[in-house]
């Protein structure tokens, strides 16, 4: 039997062309999110930062944390706050959802998780300090969950460079910031969500049954070929 799947932030990014691709191969989504999302039957619109998390009964097959932020300064520039916010939405946020969700995970017999980093952590990049900290944590918590919640539940990463989603809309909002960024990529070009999410899909899927504790690059080539 195939339980439902949760797409947190599943209301748009690529959290969103995960749920809709989640959708049309057959799952079931549940999602969460703050915008609503009426490509989703079952779907709570809340800030899991300020709202109490829905009860959820039933069985998961999958867990997918979306939610993600873009803080690019200089050390110089960056506050303690900068830091703690950006661990929060990307660390503790995860840790919250896994935390009330993953006995759901151990119900369904096997599951699988798919979270999110960055090519910044294992590629240095400048003004990337804060981001690449909280993503640090991440593919740590990776490998970490991997291990312990073995073998009923897999546990995988992915780490895309630049994605031309809302929230990097301000690196990419005129030809020159495009081009620039495509440039910098190996293959000449910036992430698409649809192919981030498509690479989601399959760690949720029993294609990967074999693979857990991974941190997998899909990064234009930028985080290995110069």
């Amino acid at each position: 039997m195939t339980h439902p799947i949760l797409v947190v932030g599943a209301s748009s990014g690529i959290g969103g062309h995960i749920a809709k691709q989640l959708i049309a191969s057959g799952h079931e989504v549940i999602g969460i999110g703050r915008s609503e999302a009426p490509h989703i039957a079952q779907y709570h619109a809340i800030d899991i930062f300020k709202d109490a998390l829905p009860v959820i009964d039933q069985p998961l097959s999958g867990i997918v944390y979306c939610i993600g932020s873009i803080n690019l300064r200089p050390f110089r520039a960056l506050k303690a706050a900068d830091f703690k916010q950006d661990y929060e939405v990307n660390v503790l946020g995860a840790v919250q959802v896994l935390q009330q969700y993953g006995p759901n995970l151990q119900k369904s017999g096997s599951g699988s998780v798919v979270l999110f980093s960055t090519v910044a952590v294992q590629t240095g990049m400048p003004y990337h300090a804060s981001i690449a900290a909280a993503k640090g944590a991440i593919e740590g918590l990776t490998r970490s969950l991997a291990a312990e919640w073995a073998p009923t539940v897999r546990v995988n990463c992915i780490a895309p460079s630049l994605t031309d989603t809302h929230l990097a809309a301000r690196l990419l909002d005129n030809e020159q910031k495009r081009a620039g960024a495509q440039e910098r990529h190996p293959l000449k070009a910036v992430g698409q969500p649809e192919d981030i999410a498509a690479m989601a899909v399959m760690l949720l899927s029993s294609q990967t049954k074999f693979m857990t504790g991974q941190v997998i690059a899909m990064d234009g080539g930028i985080g290995a070929v110069k």
